[in-house]
């Protein structure tokens, strides 16, 4: 049970000011609590490239750089300003292409202004059209990770021990949340989650702050632990899911999903709902990083010379080994999560992307 009081430092990684966006440095924490100033909209796509914030943090990123965007176009005349509004939304899109939750935060604050009942704003009247949708979709958006933090949570036993693959951000935070208020008491394993950490470095001193002593595996340590009986269930988010119920989320997770079947484990995936613009894992395009990020942990070279790296930064786990997504609404099997959602739109892939 938690005893710390307080909201974990992770919880509120992104901050707005009167001239910037500040975003929690990631890569660093929690060795150094470094903000990242981001003076323009080009600035804030910048450092979600380069991973200054990861997880759900990017969608905080995205919101807040478009209301630099808007403050950016104040002095445009109308059309120019809602152009250079829709611009700055297709750079922050441009940054992830797997994480759908970008796309989404980015469309529904041009829905709320430009793209809807404000077709020509421009001047203080868009910044302040653009900051309230922006505010507006970040409490939507806790809001429904709080939703599905109760649904997580009402799948775990009292005393179960949970694996954790990557950084779940809101969702984890909600999921321990919710069962702290059932009076569930919950152990964690956490997968270190290469090459960046977000495991190590992210999830578990996290839980340590809301009063857990997680245990650290390396990534390759799953099969063994799950096998030896070390934790009841597998539990993490996913950058997407698509409407047939492909889960996709950092590379690594389909080992996880593997050797919980293998095991007998239950798979449970945290989304707010599957992507209805995907109708299945050719319409996601799965991000391919530099393989020189492989070579290095937190800026030292680990890897001889001569060595290539390769790195896919998700991978995909199919629906047959996932046994419920957990969205806003309630936990569906992943094959059945699109009857709870309605039909994916359109007949084909979203603006044209595929697989690679």
């Amino acid at each position: 049970m938690s005893t710390t009081g307080r909201r974990p430092v992770l919880a509120d990684s992104v901050r707005i000011t009167e001239d910037a966006v500040e975003i929690l440095d990631r890569r660093v924490y929690p060795f150094e609590h470094r903000w990242v100033r981001c003076a323009t909209s080009e600035d804030v796509a910048v450092a979600i490239e380069r991973m200054v914030t990861q997880s759900t943090g990017p969608s905080f990123a995205a919101t807040a750089g478009m209301t630099l965007a808007a403050r950016e176009a104040r002095r445009e005349p109308p059309g120019r300003a809602a152009a250079r509004l829709r611009g700055a939304g297709d750079r922050l899109i441009a940054t992830r292409p797997t994480n759908n939750h970008i796309r989404d935060a980015v469309e529904a604050v041009l829905a709320a202004t430009v793209d809807g009942p404000l077709p020509e704003a421009y001047g203080d009247e868009l910044v302040e059209a653009v900051t309230r949708a922006a505010a507006g979709h970040d409490a939507a958006y806790l809001a429904g990770s709080a939703a599905m933090g109760r649904h997580a949570a009402a799948l775990l036993d009292d005393g179960a021990r949970v694996l954790t693959h990557c950084w779940a951000d809101a969702y984890l935070i909600a999921t321990v949340e919710a069962a702290q208020e059932a009076g569930k008491r919950l152990e964690f394993v956490c997968t270190e989650t290469r090459p960046y950490l977000q495991g190590a470095r992210l999830t578990a001193p996290t839980l340590v702050e809301m009063g857990y002593r997680p245990t650290l595996i390396t990534d390759g340590m799953v099969a063994s632990v799950l096998s030896d009986g070390l934790a009841d269930v597998a539990l993490t988010a996913a950058d997407r899911v698509t409407m047939d119920g492909h889960v996709v989320n950092k590379v690594g997770t389909l080992g996880v999903a593997l050797a919980a079947r293998a095991f007998d484990v239950p798979y449970y995936v945290i989304i707010p709902a599957p992507d209805p613009r995907a109708r299945g894992i050719d319409d996601v395009v799965i991000e391919r990083r530099d393989g020189d990020e492989v070579l290095h942990v937190l800026g030292t070279r680990t890897a001889g010379e001569g060595v290539t790296g390769h790195y896919p930064a998700f991978d995909a786990t199919p629906p047959h080994l996932v046994t419920r997504i957990v969205t806003e609404r309630g936990a569906y099997p992943a094959e059945r999560v699109s009857e709870h959602f309605g039909p994916p739109e359109g007949s084909g892939p979203p603006n044209g992307t595929a697989r690679t």
